[in-house]
């Protein structure tokens, strides 16, 4: 399950929802087990509606600064973006070709800062299951920061990338931008 967002510099806080406060100390446990979620989201798992639309996008603020990319193209900063999503989520990613059948195909546009910061992710192509889609997403909010990326790649402060999860039975993936040819069988 996501899970609210808390400020690294909280010191005490609570979370309105539709149906109570949430105490920042179970806030911060939950940070502790999952990451952020959108209000959103929180808001739909609250009145037990998991699979709301709201559930298929996040916005996240971030303001920590993440590293200089190397990347002087959109193409070469997409890979090294792939390539740091790879890294920072290895458990959830597999080894070698993806497998002939796909369990789950899902394309995600995602916006990142001048700062390598997350501002906001959705999902723009799904074949609907959502434990995939939660995973994602998931996996972006884990890896921000992201490298900063060139000046002259930003439109507005910002750049947006869609990248693509291909997604075995298993549950784990790779991105396309880095993925190795699909298995024949």
């Amino acid at each position: 399950l996501p899970f609210p967002c808390i400020p690294v510099n909280a010191i005490a806080c609570t979370m309105k929802t539709s149906t109570s406060l949430i105490p920042f100390a179970a806030l911060a446990a939950a940070f502790a087990l999952g990451g952020c979620a959108s209000r959103n989201q929180v808001d739909a798992v609250s009145a037990g509606a998991a699979n709301a639309p709201s559930a298929r996008s996040d916005r996240i603020e971030r303001s920590t600064p993440g590293i200089a990319s190397s990347a002087s193209t959109y193409e070469g900063y997409k890979r090294e973006l792939a390539q740091h999503i790879s890294n920072r989520n290895a458990a959830n990613v597999y080894p070698g070709r993806p497998q002939a059948l796909l369990r789950s195909v899902i394309v995600v546009k995602y916006v990142i800062d001048a700062h390598g910061g997350l501002v906001r992710s959705e999902i723009v192509r799904s074949n609907r299951d959502g434990e995939t889609e939660a995973t994602a997403l998931a996996t972006l909010r884990r890896t921000a920061p992201f490298p900063k990326p060139a000046s002259h790649l930003l439109r507005r402060g910002h750049v947006e990338i869609t990248e693509t999860w291909l997604f075995n039975n298993d549950g784990r993936f790779q991105l396309r931008t880095i993925a190795q040819p699909q298995s024949d069988t």
